[in-house]
């Protein structure tokens, strides 16, 4: 069963122009019973979001910025944050905002036992990232949405292309999650590499790097190797990969 999500999006800090991809891909991750946007609706860079509201069934909160230089935004959705934690209502929320400030709210949603997903633009400071559980770009699903308009062939050649950027520090976070929960002969099951990298970091996503899961990604680093397995019922592949004996060549950058 999907958990229940509260959505809440700094309108002054995230761009209107993919709020569609990004409700879908919340929905991923459970049932947004709760989604509302904060910002002074009075202002005119708010004015691109007010087209998209209604479609995406959001409803916008009205902060008037009482002083300059103080961002009422923030406060005003910190408020209602703690409000949704107290009704018992939600299982989780989904914090969408560029903005350092929420770091907090993120690590006192968690010590209740909250999920706690966060949404923001690359330039997020690192500390918000690491306080949630996991942390998504924006810009991936841009990305996606833009590729998803092109042709499959010319995808296929835009994504070779555009994400050859492993680095040497990340094929290190790799190598060093497998050996974590590596069984004596070195393989690991991909399902616990990728839960515990999760937790290692929480912005690490195979679409970061231009693909749509884990496993191509394993495959794409030749300092691993990986192996497909039948279950128990002769039904169900899963996937298990390892440090190839030269693992120290081919690494990228």
């Amino acid at each position: 069963m999907d958990i229940k999500l509260a959505v809440l999006i700094d309108g002054d800090n995230i761009p209107s122009a993919y709020v569609k991809e990004m409700m879908e891909e919340i929905a991923k991750y459970g049932n947004p019973t709760i989604k509302r946007i904060y910002g002074d609706w009075t202002k005119p860079h708010l004015s691109k979001w007010k087209n998209m509201l209604l479609e995406n069934a959001i409803t916008p909160i009205q902060q008037y910025g009482y002083t300059t230089g103080k961002n009422a935004t923030d406060s005003a959705m910190i408020i209602d944050a703690m409000d949704i934690l107290y009704s018992e209502k939600v299982d989780g929320f989904c914090l969408v905002s560029s903005d350092s400030d929420f770091t907090r709210l993120a690590t006192r949603l968690r010590e209740a036992g909250m999920k706690v997903y966060g949404i923001g633009e690359k330039k997020t400071p690192n500390p918000f990232i690491v306080a949630c559980d996991k942390f998504i770009y924006i810009e991936i699903l841009k990305s996606e949405s833009e590729e998803s308009a092109s042709p499959s062939s010319a995808k296929s050649v835009v994504t070779k292309s555009k994400y050859d950027n492993i680095t040497s520090k990340d094929i290190k976070l790799i190598a060093a999650t497998i050996d974590d929960v590596a069984d004596d002969d070195g393989w690991a099951f991909l399902g616990d590499v990728g839960g515990l990298l999760q937790k290692k970091q929480p912005n690490f996503d195979s679409r970061n790097y231009g693909f749509q899961k884990l496993t191509p990604l394993i495959n794409s680093i030749p300092a691993f190797e990986i192996e497909r397995r039948e279950d128990s019922k002769g039904h169900k592949k899963l996937i298990f990969v390892k440090m190839k004996e030269d693992g120290s060549k081919g690494k990228k950058r």
